[in-house]
């Protein structure tokens, strides 16, 4: 069963599959920062130093002018602004995978069409071998 563990283990695929795994966290983390730290903070300023985590709706009754102050109170709350942070870091992510695929596919070599094996008869149009002098179904000489 060891064995069968590690042969699975070490096939391509998997290893592949764990390190994108382990980047991705990782990049998620970097695009999180980005958002919170770089992006939103520009934008609040320029809405008039508005911070979008601290957007919510309060259910519970009760004027709260933080979402912390809301949450130390144990108040039901509705977080629409990390709601929208969250979805502009996934349309980041997105677009950064997008980037990323399309430079990759760019950068894959166009292989070029095989040659072709066969030919056609200029008598009865089947398909011979290309080394062939003659048609093996009317036996007529094969075209050059």
């Amino acid at each position: 069963m060891l064995g069968d563990f590690r042969k699975f283990v070490m096939r391509g695929n998997v290893l592949d599959m764990a390190v994108g795994i382990i980047i991705g966290a990782a990049f998620g983390k970097i695009v999180s920062s980005f958002v919170g730290d770089v992006l939103m903070p520009p934008i609040g300023l320029l809405l008039g130093g508005i911070d979008f985590a601290d957007f919510f709706i309060n259910l519970s009754g009760g004027d709260y002018q933080t979402l912390a102050a809301a949450k130390e109170a144990g108040a039901v709350t509705i977080n629409y602004g990390a709601f929208l942070n969250l979805v502009l870091d996934f349309l980041i992510v997105a677009l950064a995978v997008f980037l990323l695929v399309r430079a990759v596919e760019r950068m894959k070599k166009q292989e070029a069409p095989a040659e072709p094996t066969t030919k056609k008869c200029n008598e009865c149009l089947s398909e011979i071998p290309k080394a062939a002098r003659r048609c093996a179904f009317c036996t007529s000489p094969a075209p050059a």
